[in-house]
């Protein structure tokens, strides 16, 4: 049995004939019951679906492509060696990403390195394991680079990532790609030719193309034809042997059920319209939120209720911005359902309330459900991107269990954290 936002949740999801939510053919009740809430639950049908929209969206309209997964979107290692079998490689930020996509047995020429301001040991680490790209993002980056690849007398495969100067239209805390970014070196301002001009001085490192991101979520099309026609411009005005060239990731999922994002062909096919059909440099592209986004659901318990005469009515949960900081941070909007009562009709107001000591903290504010009262388990869809990977340990409250399903089948992929965790690293 469907369900009226059933596009907003993973694949599998189904109303079974109790009226009850399913995940993977897993009861999400069951699934609360077992492994305690607040919950995250990854269904694999979804990521490995995603995954195989994004090659084939893109191969199918430019051969000489490769997806690789953004992991600030979420990262663990039973992730990666999900995406490693299924044949994409690894955008990090960060030595902590670095280190789950080795842990996982990831091959290091399959992984990028992002960041603004990567630390010494993040680069030596990077080039003590052979990593496949570095993402250069600025000039202090780039000497510093330089100078630990000639002390190991190595030369590192680079690309620059440049600011086109094109303005994607989302929210100004994810706009990346416009002049004023702390991001990448600016196309307007020359310093991107200067970058140019100083990667190809360097005996350590060997420049093969070119980067930009401008954003997330992106639901407009226009953008990424008009930043590649940019950054193809500028690599041909500056003499750049353009061997590799990415428009980074930035893909846009459905949040809302009144939203509805571009398919993946449509955006395969606005970026590699100006690349030529045959001959033309390796596209990289880098998706994130796309593939894990639909893929989460979180659950909660719901507990304390305040009605408030006239304004609203509050339902708190046992999560919140320790598990999901972006209602908070960008005001971002969700859609929900009571996985226990997914057949009850008559629906009403309600804001979902988080636990957290802050009054910012409400996950969703008046989203029409029906009664949510003690006891009943919420589930949140569109929940696998940024909300684990943003979680926090503030108030010191213990992170959330997440689970991977399929085929009536759960299995435990990172633990609920212990007080115990929590003060593992106190000195006394």
């Amino acid at each position: 049995m469907t369900f009226p936002n059933a596009n907003l949740f993973p694949y599998t999801a189904e109303v079974d004939v109790r009226g009850r939510l399913s995940l993977g053919g897993c009861d999400a009740i069951e699934l609360a019951a077992e492994f305690g809430t607040p919950l995250y639950v990854f269904d694999e049908d979804t990521l490995r679906g995603k995954c195989r929209e994004f090659v084939d969206g893109f191969k199918s309209r430019y051969r000489n492509s490769s997806v690789i997964y953004a992991c600030k979107a979420f990262i663990n290692v039973a992730l990666a060696q999900l995406l490693l079998d299924e044949g994409l490689g690894l955008d990090v930020v960060s030595g902590g990403e670095l280190a789950v996509a080795l842990r996982a047995g990831f091959p290091p020429e399959r992984i990028y390195f992002h960041g603004n301001n990567k630390s010494r040991d993040e680069l030596a680490m990077a080039l003590d394991c052979g990593i496949g790209r570095v993402v250069v993002d600025n000039f202090h980056e780039m000497s510093l680079l330089a100078e630990l690849a000639s002390e190991r007398g190595v030369v590192q495969d680079i690309t620059l990532r440049v600011s086109p100067g094109v303005d994607p239209h989302t929210h100004v805390y994810t706009t990346t790609g416009v002049l004023d970014s702390k991001f990448g070196f600016a196309i307007q301002t020359g310093d991107a030719q200067k970058a140019v001009e100083s990667a190809s001085g360097e005996s350590g490192l060997r420049l093969v193309g070119v980067h930009f991101h401008l954003g997330s979520p992106i639901f407009e099309l226009e953008p990424y034809t008009r930043a590649m026609e940019i950054s193809l411009e500028f690599a041909s005005m500056v003499g750049l042997p353009l061997a590799e060239i990415s428009p980074g990731g930035g893909f846009a999922i459905a949040y809302t059920r009144d939203q509805e994002p571009p398919p993946v062909e449509a955006y395969a096919e606005a970026i590699s319209a100006p690349l030529p059909s045959e001959g033309g440099p390796h596209l990289v592209v880098e998706p994130g939120r796309a593939i894990v986004g639909r893929a989460g659901v979180a659950l909660y318990s719901a507990g304390a209720v305040k009605d408030v005469p006239g304004v609203r009515r509050y339902v708190s949960v046992d999560g919140g911005m320790g598990d999901n900081i972006r209602p908070a941070l960008y005001q971002a909007q969700y859609e929900a359902v009571i996985a226990n009562k997914m057949v009850d009709e008559e629906w009403e107001a309600v804001s979902v309330a988080g636990k957290f000591c802050e009054s910012g903290d409400v996950l969703l504010r008046d989203v029409l459900i029906p009664r949510l009262e003690p006891g009943d388990i919420l589930a949140v869809p569109a929940s696998g991107a940024y909300a684990p990977a943003m979680a926090s340990n503030y108030n010191l409250v213990p992170r959330p269990a997440i689970v991977m399903v399929k085929d009536g089948r759960a299995r435990l992929i990172r633990r609920r954290e212990t007080y115990e965790d929590l003060m593992r690293h106190d000195v006394v």
